[in-house]
């Protein structure tokens, strides 16, 4: 791989581990283990079977806990202490032809990673002011399909999955936009003009 595919197979596996860090950390050590991906030397510590285990059961642990109203978001803030060093570590290991990681790169994945992460926390709140609970499954069960589909496409395409999730983050943020509004006018007093 070039080094702007290594660029953007590391800003894009830092963006999934701020949704998805277990699963992210699974799916890049079963890539990399059955020799879909060709892994730099620091990232094959994630092809152990015991990363393999650990990440797979907490993968399965936050995939039902992060589909339950209200207990989704106190695990979102539990898991800044996971994703943003998970993020830091996955894209500066991406770009480390010799085992090295870079501070730098560290650094811009740890900020991807916790932007993305924000933006899913922050997501997860409005949701579970929503009286009807379907909405907070269909958005995790939405975040677990990206998160698996990014990941398939980095084989194909680093880049085009990259642009699909920033596409599918820029789409989420102009519905959520949309969906406050909405609650705003609702909310207003009858009669009072909107000013």
């Amino acid at each position: 791989m070039s080094d702007a595919h290594l660029f953007a197979t590391g800003v894009l596996l830092a963006w999934l581990a701020g949704v998805r860090a277990y699963l992210t950390v699974f799916g890049v050590g079963v890539a990399g283990a059955l020799g879909w991906l060709d892994l730099p030397p620091a990232l094959e510590a994630t092809t152990s079977p015991w990363v393999l285990g650990v990440s797979g059961s907490l993968a399965l642990v936050e995939f039902f806990t992060d589909k339950i109203t209200g207990v989704d978001s106190g695990w979102d803030l539990l898991q800044t202490l996971a994703r943003v060093p998970a993020g830091a570590f996955l894209a500066a290991a991406a770009l480390s032809p010799d085992g090295e990681l870079g501070a730098g790169m560290a650094a811009a994945g740890a900020g991807v990673a916790l932007t993305s992460h924000a933006f899913k926390a922050g997501t997860r709140l409005l949701l579970n002011a929503s009286p009807e609970p379907f909405s907070n499954v269909a958005v995790s069960t939405a975040e677990d399909g990206v998160t698996l589909g990014a990941l398939g496409l980095i084989l194909v395409s680093p880049w085009l999955a990259l642009a699909l999730v920033l596409g599918a983050a820029v789409l989420l943020a102009l519905a959520l936009l949309w969906v406050m509004r909405r609650l705003r006018r609702s909310r207003r007093p009858a009669g009072r003009a909107p000013g």
